[in-house]
């Protein structure tokens, strides 16, 4: 008899009554929607390609873990910095290729853990590494997200300080922090799109929205989808390729850190059934499927985890039918619409937080390893992937481009293999133990 988890009111494979099926996943829907549309509003892509990738690619890793894992595949918010980037330059087609990348990086690990295991993951990106690299993607956006609060496009060039942007975006962040502090139960995992609803609402009192777009909508279109040979030629991206294929294994570690808790909550192990190997090509696959029709790179989401821990529904039949419902949303046109009018005080608000926490996650990191930066060694690794990212130290070579994160992300994980436990002039501690 297949083990069931007592602790779940729907365990893994228990499938819901039709009526209580549709509005869990509608539930679990939302609790993934504001983070989801975050993304590609933040880059300049279509919201509603995101909710479809997200949704296909959700399908997608539930096939390739054999309905083992109940997880769901959102935007990553770790490739926003390369993307902005990308986007001032080639554009999408550029992008495309990267998150192609990402998806390959994956599959390529998925396919050495099936044959090696995953031990050399942790000697390559431990802590002391990771953490850094974390806090640079959140405090790397800290300049969009001012610029966004405060500045007023008035042509395609030009920008002025407006006060009523401001005002909008710190409402928004004020509303968003209420949220997350004072609500309860499954509403408390909806900070993010109360937080957007909240300064969306403010923004209409004080005339900053413009609903002519959602009116001249069509109830049902296609999303943009951006597919090579059909929307445009392509051609090999190397820089963007280079970019953004190295932050995948930042992403991974994200990635397994998700597995662990759902481990803990499904009382089961993940990465022995179905193995690290398929949730890793789960995940890669999900990546290509994005970049194949005009999507952000994809990521496991810790929405999804505190989700089930409220509601106590761990169904993949339930996480099936967030991922259609993400489907059907992406051909509601005036959906798609109204997702553009939201004003960039708003955006700009959310991303105060949202950027904050990215960083103050890198810094948790450090923190739950007690990694020691009285030690030079952790110090030195730390320190350099900080400025190199922050500071967004670009490589070029003969057409190539390699941005500040994953030069930083290269440059801390060549450190960390290099460099010796302890400098010659510092003594180790006697009670030391290995941090790297």
């Amino acid at each position: 008899m297949a083990y069931r988890n007592q602790d779940a009111i729907l365990d893994i494979h228990d499938r819901p009554s039709l009526g209580h099926w549709v509005g869990l996943s509608i539930q679990h829907l939302f609790a993934m929607f504001g983070s989801t549309v975050l993304v590609p509003i933040l880059v300049g892509l279509d919201p509603s390609i995101a909710l479809f990738s997200s949704g296909v690619g959700t399908l997608m890793y539930i096939l390739i873990t054999r309905g083992k894992i109940p997880a769901y595949m959102g935007s990553s918010f770790s490739f926003i910095v390369v993307m902005q980037a990308l986007m001032k330059g080639a554009g999408y087609p550029a992008i495309a290729q990267g998150t192609i990348a990402v998806g390959c990086v994956y599959l390529v690990v998925a396919l050495i853990v099936n044959f090696a295991g995953s031990a050399w993951i942790d000697k390559a990106l431990p802590p002391v590494v990771v953490g850094p690299i974390v806090m640079v993607i959140g405090l790397s956006l800290a300049g969009t997200a001012a610029t966004d609060a405060t500045m007023r496009a008035v042509s395609a060039t030009e920008s002025v300080y407006d006060l009523r942007y401001f005002a909008v975006a710190l409402i928004t962040l004020g509303a968003t922090i209420v949220y997350n502090m004072y609500l309860k139960k499954f509403i408390s995992l909806l900070p993010i799109l109360l937080g957007l609803v909240t300064g969306y609402l403010v923004a209409i009192v004080v005339g900053l929205v413009d609903f002519g777009p959602v009116a001249s909508a069509a109830w049902f279109s296609l999303p943009a989808f951006q597919i090579p040979f059909v929307t445009y030629h392509p051609q090999f991206y190397w820089g963007a390729i280079i970019s953004m294929a190295p932050i995948a294994f930042v992403t991974m570690t994200e990635h397994m850190g998700h597995i662990m808790v759902l481990d803990e909550m499904t009382h089961r192990n993940f990465f022995k059934d179905p193995g690290l190997n398929h949730t890793l090509a789960g995940d890669g696959t999900a990546s290509i499927i994005a970049g194949f029709v005009g999507g952000p790179p994809v990521t496991s989401y810790g929405e999804n985890i505190g989700v089930m821990a409220m509601t106590k529904v761990h169904s993949v039949y339930v996480l099936g039918g967030a991922a259609f419902f993400a489907i059907l949303f992406a051909f509601i046109g005036k959906l798609s619409a109204l997702i553009h009018t939201i004003p960039s005080p708003v955006i700009g608000g959310i991303s105060f937080l949202l950027f904050g926490v990215i960083a103050s996650n890198g810094l948790k990191v450090l923190i739950d390893n007690k990694v020691d930066f009285s030690q030079k060694r952790n110090l030195m690794i730390g320190a350099t992937i900080l400025v190199i990212g922050i500071g967004n130290a670009t490589l070029k070579i003969k057409g190539f481009e390699f941005s500040g994160l994953a030069l930083a992300t290269v440059i801390g994980i060549v450190m960390n293999f290099v460099l010796p436990a302890h400098a010659a002039n510092e003594e180790a501690p006697a009670d030391a133990t290995d941090t790297h």
